[in-house]
């Protein structure tokens, strides 16, 4: 009751407390200027970052009306739980799920706390207590179930926006093409395709959002500017996005009206979003003057929701006063006096009184109260374990101690005769270690007990010596066969493939090594990559031997993690190399005038090329593996 996890004050009505957003990074925006104040910078780009979170959550936004769960019974929480989880998608049910869980914690809390009294005027010890409950086991069922959809939705919903923003780089890629070997006659209505297919596709990673965004309106604007566009499509078109533009300012400016200021906000977000999403440039002359009277409406409706909150900052600072001069009461509450049952009771009826205080303050929204609550939870930690000591020592820990020790004997006994020799090993000798981790038992258990113990542990390891002694022999015949191979081969000559496959099919021949001997593998190896390198075969062909020589190794050995470790480590690479290659080829679009023979253009273009060699080398590997059943 009194260490809980979970803060069971949590409002129902998830209240941002910051004025911009929970993001803290600042990044310039594409249309600010150089002169722009660094506050207004920062409030555009906290809306920006704002703007990218809900277009990746935007299957999440729903109708679902919020009930005042506060006034339910136990029972009709769990039915508005199941209607929830059975009849919504999802992603949607969050916010009311959150405060069904937080109204449930809060009640059943109370219901425990009250059984847990009854129980101690009763004359009953604390370490006695236990009560359990139907709706319980209800609630959590569906709390399980809710929680499993919803991981599932999160992963399907990451792999979207992956495909999502790979669609809108590939549009980028043609934008650029477009830019550069376009036809005069059909660029246009190529470069309106262009736009039509970007604006089709559906949210990106929130942390991709606004740098994707920023990369392709630069080649936008570089479509209009640097290129000879007709002029009648490109004034047509700059003068529809300008009357567009200042028609999102005038939205912009009328939201200062709002009466409530976090509709008008979430009216602004929408109105950010429209402005990069759905309206092109506008030309030179007034692009600088749009874009600040758009910030300077943005900045408005910021300071206003700023001192909105500063205002609820001032009320919850009430709440939270009274609530630490109650945790400082629990923090100093001594018991250092206590020595019976009764001293405990009592103690844990002024505790109960205290606690009582605390949730009677009053609630706060979760970013304020989850500070609090943690102070409140360190302040009952030490109580908590105080009296969990004394009435521990109380119940008797000897006879804990014995039923650890008898379940001990038991599955030591059940690995008696165990053929599963390495997880078995491991076992018995964890049990052993445990087993000395345990204090001591009744005396008249004692000897018993132990003489069960060792007779179950010392059949087993007899039965492992054994084994190993005649392991040992066969073993070494094979290591000192495999060893002399070695040598023969370092003196011979492998002239051709044939040779050289003659050696790895003879090395399997000789059986596999034991675990500490598998360094010999790796010798042979070094051997056999060797001889690869003597014979005429291409760069990319001698690599593929030598890593199908390696991955054949891993699985004669069955060793089935260092292949999981081989497929991730290609991956990476696979990963890296493509970012790399990505980099170097933003770097040459940002360089219009330079010719092909300019040194930087070719050392780029050289580690373009360089970085495809090894991309179709860590594919081919990749392929390979994946192909390995295993």
């Amino acid at each position: 009751m009194l260490d809980k996890n979970e803060n069971p004050e949590k409002e129902v009505e998830n209240v941002d407390v910051n004025p911009l957003t929970n993001t803290e990074e600042v990044v310039e925006s594409v249309e600010s200027s150089d002169a722009e104040a660094p506050e207004t910078a920062e409030v555009i780009e906290a809306i920006d970052n704002q703007v990218a979170e809900d277009a990746e959550k935007s299957d999440e936004k729903n109708e679902i009306p919020m009930l005042d769960y506060e006034s339910m019974e136990l029972e009709g929480l769990v039915e508005e739980l199941e209607k929830l989880v059975k009849n919504n998608p999802v992603q949607q049910i969050k916010a009311n799920a959150d405060a069904i869980k937080n109204a449930f914690n809060s009640k059943f809390g109370k219901l425990l706390s009250d059984k847990k009294e009854a129980f101690l005027a009763e004359g009953g010890n604390v370490i006695d207590f236990q009560f359990s409950s139907p709706i319980k086991s209800s609630y959590n069922t569906l709390l399980g179930e809710y929680k499993t959809k919803r991981d599932a939705y999160y992963k399907e919903l990451d792999g979207q926006l992956k495909a999502n923003l790979e669609k809108r780089n590939q549009v980028i890629e043609a934008l650029k093409v477009l830019i550069e070997n376009g036809d005069a006659k059909t660029m246009y209505n190529d470069f309106r395709d262009l736009q039509t297919q970007w604006k089709g596709i559906g949210a990106v990673p929130r942390t991709k959002y606004n740098d994707t965004w920023k990369i392709y309106h630069h080649h936008v604007e570089r479509f209009y500017d640097l290129l000879h566009l007709s002029k009648d499509f490109r004034e047509l078109d700059f003068k529809h996005n300008l009357e567009e533009k200042l028609k999102l300012i005038s939205r912009a400016e009328s939201l200062a009206e709002k009466e409530n200021i976090n509709d008008a906000f979430k009216e602004l977000q929408d109105l950010h979003k429209l402005w990069k999403e759905e309206v092109g440039p506008v030309s030179k002359e007034y692009r600088e003057d749009v874009w600040q009277k758009f910030s300077n409406a943005t900045k408005v409706i910021h300071d206003k929701r700023h001192d909105h909150f500063r205002a609820l900052k001032s009320q919850h600072q009430d709440i939270i006063d009274v609530k630490l001069a109650v945790i400082e009461k629990i923090a100093a509450f001594d018991t250092s006096n206590n020595k019976t049952h009764k001293d405990w009771q009592n103690s844990i009826k002024g505790i109960e009184a205290l606690r009582k205080e605390y949730f009677d303050a009053g609630k706060l929204p979760y970013a304020k109260s989850e500070a609090v609550w943690q102070k409140f939870k360190a302040a009952t930690k030490k109580f908590n374990a105080a009296k969990n000591t004394f009435y521990k020592h109380e119940k008797g820990t000897q006879n804990d101690n014995l039923k650890a020790k008898m379940a001990l004997i038991e599955l030591a006994e059940s690995l008696r005769e165990s053929e599963d020799w390495e997880t078995s090993t491991n076992t018995m000798k964890r049990i052993q270690s445990d087993w000395k981790k345990i204090g001591h038992v009744p005396r008249k258990f004692s000897d018993d007990i132990w003489k069960r113990f060792k007779a179950a542990c010392n059949f087993y390891f007899d039965r492992l010596h054994a084994r190993k002694n005649e392991l040992n022999k066969e073993q070494q015949v094979l290591v000192d066969t495999k060893k002399e191979y070695l040598e023969q081969l370092k003196v011979s000559e492998t002239t051709s493939l044939e040779d050289v496959n003659a050696a790895i099919a003879k090395w399997k021949e000789l059986g596999s090594l034991p675990r500490n001997m598998r360094h010999l593998d790796g010798k042979f190896n070094k051997q056999i990559d060797a001889a690869y390198e003597k014979l005429n075969l291409g760069k990319e062909e001698v690599a593929m031997m030598k890593f199908k020589n390696v991955i054949n190794s891993y699985l004669d050995q069955e060793d089935f993690r260092k292949l999981d470790n081989e497929q991730f480590f290609l991956r990476k690479k696979i990963d890296e190399t493509v970012r790399e290659m990505q980099q170097l080829e933003n770097n040459l679009s940002f360089i219009s005038n330079a010719t092909e023979d300019n040194p930087f253009v070719i050392n780029v273009r050289q580690g373009i090329n360089k970085h495809k060699e090894d991309l179709d080398v860590w594919q081919l590997k990749l392929d390979y593996l994946k192909k390995l059943k295993y």
